[in-house]
């Protein structure tokens, strides 16, 4: 994360005062750097290096119109999974030839929607899903390209909800059910098979699993070759892992535990199976959404009140569960740190929202800051799957997106207000 940082004791979004922006456009508020998510997209284009490929955004992870429409600008393919998601991409430019339409249960209307639109192409999980793509394709007078998604049964080594790789997981079509499936496709009216699609999970922080998959890969396109289908295009997936542990670093701050510190760079996970999947000569895609949103993106929240309990400190802000899921989703970890840093002391609580819930919190039992009721805090690496999860459950109108180019600020989705509920 090299555009949010401190500079001195504030922290900014490039040359931005956090806090300056909570003072103007109010709290909760998301916060993106065009330049760190641009860069974080350019890192992993020059990774893939030479030869045929495509840096395929992941629209799941933020689907704001305005980021989209910079990504296509810059020659980003589109990941989508739904019709709504593949409606956005178009409408923000991304060229048909570099969208894939992946998902486990899409709609007749939706696969029609794709086909009419001529994707470059349909991520196919199940045979069924394969026998209504043949018969809408057959309706439309027109020929599918589809990539079959293949479960190879490989443990991420993620979150339980994120991963997607073992056949216990919704996702793709058995391993040992491939060859058999792929059989069927090629046999199929208006089905022209391509490729083969993997993604074995989200928020993935080791290489192995990722090098796993590639060598499966490998050697079932030397299979499928060998009796007889061409393959000639591998969409890889995305999941790359990024840093949630020690994001930003002050010397005032509190170190988060270092064993996170070990996490690759998504480009060095790129360097470690793209020449496994060139020695295919097939395309190369990939589907990233986080490694390119994750730390671009911060939600500024105001400490609403200080409560002491006698047994526990709690941090109460105004942003809550509806504003950013994860943590209780997936009790997830995300840093904390004022946006202003007038002390070095530190001590132990809770930071919870206003949420009718136990579960709406950020951080339990953190050791932070001292901070008291007005004080501005950043919840960092909150570019991805951050609004895209909100909702107006309690009645609470969703929060306002700045984008920060540099000395320049856009309100790029205008805050909710209360009419917005009806």
């Amino acid at each position: 994360m090299t555009h949010i940082c401190y500079k001195e004791n504030n922290l900014c979004c490039e040359d931005v005062l956090l806090a300056d922006l909570a003072e103007e456009y109010g709290t909760p508020l998301y916060v993106y750097s065009k330049n760190q998510f641009l860069e974080n997209f350019h890192t992993l284009e020059t990774a893939l290096g030479e030869g045929d490929h495509r840096v395929c955004y992941a629209l799941k992870a933020n689907a704001n119109p305005a980021i989209l429409k910079l990504l296509a600008e810059h020659n980003a393919g589109a990941d989508v999974v739904s019709g709504g998601e593949l409606f956005l991409a178009l409408k923000a430019g991304f060229s048909p030839d570099r969208i894939a339409f992946a998902g486990v249960g899409k709609r007749e209307d939706e696969i029609e929607y794709a086909l009419k639109n001529n994707v470059a192409f349909l991520n196919v999980e199940s045979i069924p899903e394969l026998q209504l793509v043949s018969r809408v394709a057959l309706r439309l007078n027109t020929t599918a390209r589809v990539a079959l998604r293949i479960n190879p049964d490989i443990d991420a080594q993620s979150h339980p909800y994120i991963t997607t790789g073992l056949s216990e997981n919704k996702f793709g079509i058995a391993a040992p059910k491939a060859m058999e499936a792929f059989t069927y496709a090629a046999s199929l009216p208006s089905v022209e098979v391509r490729g083969i699609h993997v993604h074995i999970g989200s928020q993935i922080t080791s290489a192995e699993p990722f090098v796993l998959t590639a060598q499966f890969v490998v050697t079932f396109v030397e299979q499928l070759r060998a009796s007889g289908i061409a393959i000639n295009h591998i969409d890889f997936g995305g999941g790359m892992g990024v840093r949630y542990f020690n994001a930003i670093h002050h010397e005032g701050l509190p170190k988060e535990d270092p064993a996170h510190d070990k996490i690759p760079e998504p480009a060095d996970v790129i360097a470690a199976v793209a020449p496994l999947l060139r020695s295919t000569h097939c395309s190369l895609w990939l589907e990233p959404g986080r490694s390119i949103l994750a730390n671009a993106g911060v939600l500024l929240t105001r400490v609403a009140y200080i409560k002491d309990s006698g047994q526990k400190k709690f941090v109460i802000v105004d942003a809550g569960m509806t504003d950013l899921l994860r943590p209780s989703l997936y009790n997830a970890h995300h840093q904390i740190a004022p946006v202003a840093i007038e002390t070095y002391e530190h001590e132990l609580v809770d930071v919870v929202g206003p949420i009718c819930e136990t579960g709406d919190f950020f951080a339990r039992n953190r050791t932070m800051n001292r901070v008291k009721s007005g004080d501005v805090l950043a919840v960092l690496t909150a570019g991805a799957y951050g609004f895209v999860n909100t909702s107006h459950y309690n009645g609470r109108p969703r929060p306002a997106e700045v984008l920060v180019n540099g000395e320049r600020v856009r309100v790029i989705r205008q805050r909710e207000t209360f009419e917005d509920l009806l």
